[in-house]
């Protein structure tokens, strides 16, 4: 995936920007991490400044195209993109992971003066019979 050619690089003063789009060859869509990992190496940038717009490619072809803004700085950036669902997600994943590592199961003992709640099975329910309706002479239930 380290194949990555330059289609399109155009500098906007006026958002304080980098507008580019991307070539990159691989055999799966890569993920926005690793775009903005392979962006941030290729344009010397932090990961933090690259804003990926989309990732496009077309069936059975192996060729990608992604369209990206790079920002001078991250003020410039949250100020100018909107933020979307995905990249909160992408910002939380981190976060979870180092949630998961630091807590450890923790042994509890089960509280014996609660009452429990019996719950009846679906084979006692068979058993028990329910109130049928009282039929007429003809076979058809009698209305009231």
């Amino acid at each position: 995936m380290k194949n990555i050619q330059i289609i399109k690089e155009k500098e906007n003063p006026l958002f304080n920007r980098k507008e580019i789009q991307v070539s990159i060859k691989a055999e799966i869509t890569p993920s926005r991490e690793e775009i903005q990992k392979l962006i941030s190496e290729k344009f010397s940038t932090s990961i933090e400044n690259i804003k990926i717009k989309k990732i496009s490619g077309k069936f059975g072809s192996k060729t990608f195209i992604i369209i990206a803004n790079i920002y001078a700085s991250i003020k410039d950036k949250n100020n100018i993109e909107p933020i979307s669902k995905r990249d909160i997600k992408i910002e939380k994943k981190p976060e979870k992971q180092t949630t998961e590592q630091s807590t450890q199961p923790i042994e509890t003992q089960e509280d014996t003066t609660k009452p429990t709640i019996k719950v009846q099975s679906e084979k006692n329910k068979k058993d028990e019979k329910l109130p049928t309706p009282e039929k007429d002479e003809s076979g058809q239930s009698e209305k009231h």
